[in-house]
């Protein structure tokens, strides 16, 4: 039998979201360029205005990353040596590297096998005198049980910090992700779903006493030029990233509904392939309680990087996220974790496989990946009976 051609299928493919818009992109460029307002310029105060209103909150204020969000809000919730902060032990670094960076110890919950978000059962156990926020991760698109979380903070006064870096337009139980706890915290990295042209953040809040802080904490805790109030940092949006970004926000919703779309066929094209009759392929959880946003597909499987190198073989982009939970990280080691603490993280980091999801993705591309998932498990299959 022939083989079919190899087709190239990237993880994702910003070249061809940024064709549809490129004119738009280098207008919104040259406009900030003849103006020559590069800082906190009208282009952010927009910004901030539209995602204000996007995310369902009274307030957005941009920052340099998502990673320097998390930590302005930790320091807006005054987080400092000696505090705890319960969350997820499988994210990205920047969750927890935030809180160690402060001198706080971070308490890692184990998450859910089906969402990848920490698990809500456990959640109070986790609690001690010394906690100072709980900060789960709306991971891969999905937003975290924010009900019994919310429930859980409200009734032992403590803060719950969304780290929603991969879940803008995400929806809970009809609320945005950003809007379900004190602060929520984005990145605009150029692989989330709201990417700009470099590094940017958000960070948005219903209360006005935080917001105040979190604008006087990213410039160097200064409300008033040369007069510091705090000791701040440097992390403020520039309007070069604004300006691309406002261009970028209308297509946002449409954008997110084509990762839907894909996300849906995937489905439907694995139920089909013979690779899942035997459940190889664990597909990632859709939430009847909200939206899912899809900044990444992420499969669970068995030989997972023998699954990889056959894909990337085959022109098939992929990627893992994360092959080492946090609390077994070489410069967390302090903390005094060991394997086997947090098995489902550890489990997943195992098995967790990202393949492509972006919008611009066709059908015959999604095919192509399907096929050649279950033709390596066929193969295998084949190989363990001879």
């Amino acid at each position: 039998m022939q083989e079919k051609a190899q087709m190239k299928i990237p993880l994702l493919d910003l070249a061809a979201q940024h064709q549809t818009i490129a004119g738009e992109i280098e207008s919104a460029v040259i406009r900030v360029l003849n103006s020559q307002q590069f800082i906190q310029g009208p282009e952010v105060r927009e910004l901030e205005r539209e995602l204000a209103l996007y995310c369902q909150c009274e307030f957005a204020i941009g920052c340099a990353s998502g990673s320097d969000g998390l930590l302005l809000a930790l320091m807006a919730c005054d987080v400092g040596p000696g505090d705890e902060v319960i969350t997820s032990p499988f994210s990205f670094f920047a969750t927890v590297g935030s809180i160690v960076r402060l001198g706080a110890k971070p308490i890692f919950v184990d998450i859910d096998p089906e969402t990848f978000n920490l698990t809500t059962e456990s959640l109070e156990r986790a609690v001690t005198p010394r906690t100072k926020a709980i900060m789960p991760v709306h991971l891969f698109g999905l937003c975290a049980e924010m009900d019994s979380i919310d429930e859980l903070a409200s009734r032992l006064n403590i803060p719950v910090i969304e780290d929603a870096a991969q879940a803008i337009g995400a929806e809970y139980r009809g609320r945005r992700a950003g809007s379900l706890g004190k602060i929520g915290c984005f990145s605009f990295y150029p692989s989330k779903n709201l990417g700009g042209a470099g590094d940017g953040g958000l960070l948005t809040t219903n209360d006005p006493e935080i917001a105040e802080a979190l604008r006087t904490l990213r410039s160097h805790g200064a409300k008033k030029k040369y007069y510091h109030d705090y000791v701040g940092i440097n992390s403020r949006l520039d309007s070069l990233q604004a300006a691309i970004l406002r261009v970028k926000l209308p297509h946002l919703d449409r954008w997110a509904d084509a990762r839907r779309a894909n996300a849906q066929k995937y489905r439907e094209l694995f139920s089909a392939a013979e690779s899942t009759s035997d459940r190889t392929v664990g597909l990632p959880f859709e939430p009847n309680t909200g939206r899912h946003v899809y900044n990444q597909f992420v499969i669970r499987v068995r030989d997972r990087d023998a699954l990889r190198a056959y894909l990337q073989d085959r022109g098939i982009g992929t990627e893992v996220y994360y092959p080492v939970p946090l609390h077994l990280q070489n410069c967390f080691s302090d903390l005094g974790y060991s394997e086997g603490d947090f098995p489902e993280a550890e489990r997943a980091a195992r098995e967790a496989l990202s393949i492509p999801v972006y919008p611009e993705l066709d059908q015959a591309a999604q095919k192509y990946v399907v096929e050649n998932i279950a033709s390596f498990y066929r193969f295998r299959s084949h190989e363990k009976v001879s």
